[in-house]
């Protein structure tokens, strides 16, 4: 009996030319994610021949796919959302509809087209788009709308019809969004409803807006820390400086999505901290502030002319306290040496190109400070977060700015006098101003 002998490399090279190879742009599929509260046939995935994150869907007999460049997968989702809706605007035909809903549109739908509210939202926000490049609103308040209708408008309705918007559903959506947000948050997710549905109605989708179950708004203060708070919390982040955050890296990876050289605690939170008191400005400042956007100014007085990019409809500069130039100097003299305080360099973190990843790191090593502190709470329960230092910047000057009144106050933080008696100066007390109720008036002299 004879026995063939083969050579092993020949097995081998077989193999390899019996088994073919991906191709570098079919998905991975441990990568394949669906987008939470859309249909299965929307995901996103990724591919050997591209880093990003790619978007794929199938409408109407047809595959869609593009590119969402980014490696986010929080924003790969997002855009996934933008662009499904556009393709189902230009694509989407009515479907057999077992509730009738449809049959209760506008006659002139009846006979074409029922287009779907995530496709109205898509046409809505590209109307909030050309808006900002007018200049008659603000990207931040874009973005804003933007991360709303993400997070549960679309979830709930991307495919609904529009007449299936009722004020019963609007009735359950509250209940469901009261277990766990205020008041105001609720009251603004349901402009956002109607911002879409006032567009449903203007293009003839709609016959009427349905009718808006109220909800009173009960205004709450935020979480403001006391002067000694304060000095506790950036006593310990100073101290922390270096020391790598005691859970468990992995841990940490997978529950807050920080990277493990991101896990020691940096100088940039104590810096974070003090400017954001002595220079009254939003956590979202922290990720595009510049140093092009500070200017030193000596005189009389000593003050940073911070000109910020504009928020929320305020585009003045901003002055601080002195102590702020302290606290800037100290940035530039850390970061000058490593090429980092150049005019397009970012005052915190600079080295942090992802500016959402960066105020989420911040916003990590903050826990972590509030969490040793026993702090992350305030008297009355309130929750304390990054927000929470703007508060008390304005409420110390409030209680220690001698003579300072609330319109200068106001611009100077770039919000409005009606927002500092909501939300600032309801956390004023009597007593802490007893020393002004308590004063007199001096007479003047007789000459």
């Amino acid at each position: 009996m004879l026995i063939q002998v083969l050579n092993p490399s020949r097995v081998a090279a077989n193999d390899e030319q019996s088994t073919p190879k991906r191709e570098r742009t079919v998905p991975i599929p441990s990568t394949i994610t669906r987008v939470p509260g859309y249909p299965d046939k929307l995901c996103v995935y990724k591919m050997e021949a591209s880093k990003y994150w790619q978007v794929r869907c199938w409408i109407a007999g047809r595959t869609y796919r593009r590119s969402t460049k980014t490696q986010n997968l929080r924003q790969a989702q997002s855009f996934a959302r933008t662009v499904y809706e556009e393709w189902l605007a230009g694509n989407y035909q009515s479907a057999p509809d077992p509730t009738g809903a449809a049959a209760k549109a506008p006659k002139a739908l009846q006979q074409g087209k029922v287009v779907t509210f995530g496709a109205l939202a898509a046409q809505m926000f590209a109307n909030e788009e050309a808006r900002v490049g007018r200049g008659e609103w603000t990207a931040g308040s874009l973005q804003v709308l933007r991360n709303r209708l993400d997070s549960f408008i679309l979830p709930r309705w991307a495919s609904a019809v529009p007449s299936e918007v009722t004020y019963q559903s609007l009735l359950d959506f509250i209940n469901f969004m009261s277990d766990q947000h205020s008041t105001i948050t609720i009251s603004q997710y349901l402009v956002a409803v109607r911002k879409v549905l006032r567009h449903a109605v203007a293009s003839g989708q709609l016959e009427a807006l349905p009718d808006f179950p109220k909800v009173k708004v009960i205004t709450k203060s935020r979480g403001a820390f006391t002067p000694t708070e304060y000095r506790r919390i950036i006593r310990k982040a100073r101290s922390l400086r270096g020391v790598r955050h005691p859970e468990s890296g992995a841990e940490i990876r997978i529950k807050y999505k920080v990277r493990l050289k991101e896990q020691i605690m940096p100088p940039d939170l104590g810096w974070a901290i003090g400017f954001m008191v002595h220079g009254f400005i939003r956590p979202s400042d922290l990720k595009t502030l510049k140093h092009k956007h500070v200017e030193v100014v000596r005189g009389d007085n000593t003050y940073l002319c911070l000109t910020l990019p504009e928020t929320k409809s305020h585009g003045k500069p901003i002055v601080t306290l002195y102590s702020a130039v302290r606290i800037y100097e100290q940035i530039v003299k850390n970061n000058a040496p490593r090429g980092l305080a150049k005019p397009d360099d970012y005052l915190f973190m600079p080295q942090l190109r992802d500016r959402h990843y960066m105020l989420a790191v911040l916003s990590f090593h903050l826990n972590w400070v509030l969490g040793v502190t026993e702090l992350k709470a305030g008297a009355h329960g309130q929750p304390r977060s990054m927000y929470s230092f703007r508060h008390s910047a304005i409420t110390f000057r409030l209680l220690y700015g001698q003579g300072i009144d609330l319109l200068t106050l106001a611009r100077n933080a770039r919000t409005s006098v009606d927002v500092i008696n909501t939300y600032y100066a309801s956390t004023v007390t009597g007593e802490q101003n007893i020393a002004l109720l308590q004063s007199r008036r001096t007479r003047k002299a007789k000459a």
